[in-house]
C-alpha cells in the first residue's frame, strides 16, 4: 500500500493511496482460509470445501469488502501517523473507475485539517465581574409583586357592577336543547372575569353584572371540544350572581410569607434577597462570558478550516433570513448568499468554537452523566406529560445528545478559563447590569 501527498496548501491536504492488487488477493485469501473450517457445501464435508470453488463461490463479494477495508485502514493509519485531524468528513473517490480484477486500486482523499492551535496563557486574560447586591427596594419590589400574584378579593359596594379582574360567586345551570347536561351546574362558583377558564364568550356577558342579578348567558361549545356530545352545540347558562369583590394584594405579613414557604416575613425577605443576587450573578456571568469570548478573538489566531467558516455562515444567514421572514416555515425559499457580516461572524464562531475544545480537551474537561441527565429532564418540561418519549428519543439520537451536551461543555470550560484569567469585582447598580445585558443583545 502507497500513500503519496499530492496537496498541502495551508490546511488544505491531498492524498493518492494505491493498494496494490497482489494485497486484495492475500487479504481475500486469509478471508476464505479463516471462513473454510465452518463452511458447508454439497457433495463436501464441512471444512472440506477446496479454496479454488471458495474463491469462485465468494472471493467477488470478498474482494469488495477487502477494497472498502483496505481503503479505511489506509485512512485511518494516515491520521494516526500524521496527527492530523478532518475539520469534515474527507472525500475520497476511487479514480480507475474501469477497476477489474487483477487491477490496483488508486484512491484520491482530501480534506480541511484543523488547524494547531497555540498555547494561550489565560492568566494574560484581564475580566471585569460585574456585582449587583440585592438592596431593600429590589426586595421591597419583588415583594410586593409577590402579592399581587398571591391576591385576595374583597366585596365592591353594594350595587358595583363587575369588572374585568373582578371575582363573582354564581350559581349556574347549563341546558342544551333545553335539556340540562353532566357538568353543567355548580352552586357558589368563584370566577375570576378574563380569566378565560370558561367557555368562550361566557365570561365577557357578566361583565357589567351585579350582586342579586339574574342573567341568561348563551354561548356554543368549541368544535373542538373534549366532550364530544357538546362539541359545537349551543347552550344557555342560567346565572345567578351572588356576590361581587374586587381583587386586593395580599397583605405583606407572616402569613403570606408561610404561603410561600418561609417561616415568617423575615424568613421570606431573605429568600427573595438570595433568589435576586442568584439572578444577578447569572446575568453577570453573561456579561463576563461575552467580555472573554472578545479577549479570546483578540489574543489567539490561527488558520481557519474554509469549509467550516462556509458551513457556518450559511446557517448563520439562514437562521436569520427565517428570523426576518416568519411567515415562511419550510426550506422552499430562494437560496440565502452570506453577507460579509455572516462571514465575520461566522469565523469568529468558528475560531472561539475550536479554540475552547482545544482548551477543554488539554483541561480534560468532560460533561458527567449526571449533568447530562439533568439537561435532558430540563428540556424535557417543556413537553408536559411526554417527558419519558422525549427522554427515550434523546437516548436513541446521537445528534441531539451532542446539541444538548455541546453548551454544557462550552459552559465549563469557560468556568475553567474564569479560574485561569485575572478578574476584578466591580460592584454596580442593577440598572447599570441591565444596560450591559441589554447591550449584549444588541450585537
Amino acid at each position: 500500500m502507497q500513500v503519496t501527498e499530492t496537496l498541502n496548501e495551508g490546511l488544505k491536504r491531498g492524498y493518492a493511496i494505491t493498494v496494490t492488487a497482489a494485497e486484495l488477493e492475500d487479504k481475500v485469501n486469509d478471508k476464505l482460509v479463516e471462513a473454510q473450517p465452518d463452511i458447508e457445501m454439497k457433495g463436501f464435508r464441512k471444512g472440506k470445501v477446496p479454496m479454488a470453488l471458495l474463491k469462485k463461490q465468494f472471493g467477488q463479494r470478498l474482494m469488495g469488502e477487502v477494497m472498502q477495508e483496505s481503503i479505511d485502514g489506509a485512512m485511518q493509519q494516515h491520521f494516526e501517523d500524521s496527527g492530523d485531524r478532518p475539520a469534515m468528513q474527507p472525500e475520497v473517490k476511487m479514480t480507475n473507475e474501469d477497476w477489474k480484477e487483477g487491477d490496483d486500486v488508486n484512491v484520491e482523499m482530501s480534506y480541511e485539517a484543523l488547524p494547531v492551535i497555540p498555547e494561550t496563557d489565560m492568566s494574560k486574560i484581564k475580566l471585569e465581574r460585574l456585582v449587583v447586591k440585592a438592596d431593600d427596594a429590589a426586595v421591597d419590589e419583588a415583594l410586593a409583586n409577590l402579592a399581587e400574584t398571591a391576591q385576595d378579593f374583597k366585596a365592591r359596594k353594594k350595587g358595583s357592577k363587575a369588572k374585568d379582574g373582578d371575582q363573582i360567586v354564581i350559581d349556574f345551570l347549563g341546558k342544551v336543547d333545553g335539556e340540562p347536561f353532566e357538568g353543567g351546574a355548580a352552586e357558589d362558583y368563584p370566577l375570576v372575569l378574563g380569566s378565560n377558564s370558561f367557555i368562550p364568550g361566557f365570561e365577557d356577558q357578566l361583565v357589567g353584572s351585579k350582586t342579586g342579578e339574574e342573567k341568561d348567558v348563551t354561548v356554543t361549545f368549541p368544535e373542538q371540544y373534549q366532550a364530544e356530545h357538546l362539541a359545537g352545540k349551543e347552550a344557555v347558562f342560567s346565572c345567578t350572581v351572588k356576590e361581587v369583590k374586587e381583587p386586593v394584594a395580599a397583605e405583606l405579613n407572616d402569613e403570606l410569607a408561610k404561603k410561600f414557604g418561609a417561616e415568617d416575613l423575615d424568613g421570606l425577605k431573605g429568600q427573595i434577597s438570595e433568589r435576586l443576587e442568584a439572578e444577578y450573578s447569572g446575568a453577570a456571568r453573561a456579561v463576563m462570558k461575552r467580555g472573554l469570548l472578545d479577549e479570546l478573538d483578540k489574543l489567539v489566531k490561527f488558520d481557519l478550516p474554509p469549509s467550516l467558516v462556509a458551513a457556518e455562515a450559511g446557517q448563520i444567514a439562514h437562521q436569520l433570513w427565517h428570523e426576518e421572514n416568519p411567515d415562511v416555515e419550510g426550506h422552499d425559499h430562494p437560496e440565502v448568499e452570506p453577507t460579509d457580516e455572516h462571514n465575520a461572524l461566522a469565523e469568529r464562531r468558528v475560531r472561539l468554537g475550536l479554540l475552547l475544545a482545544e482548551i477543554g480537551q488539554k483541561a480534560e474537561v468532560e460533561v458527567s452523566d449526571a449533568e447530562m441527565s439533568q439537561a435532558i429532564m430540563n428540556q424535557a418540561r417543556q413537553y408536559p406529560g411526554q417527558e419519558r418519549q422525549f427522554f427515550e428519543f434523546v437516548q436513541q439520537n446521537a445528534q441531539m445528545q451532542q446539541q444538548l451536551r455541546a453548551p454544557l461543555f462550552e459552559d465549563k470550560v469557560v468556568d475553567h478559563v474564569f479560574e485561569q484569567a485575572t478578574v476584578k469585582d466591580k460592584t454596580v447598580s442593577k440598572d447599570d447590569l441591565q444596560k450591559a445585558v441589554e447591550a449584549l443583545e444588541e450585537e
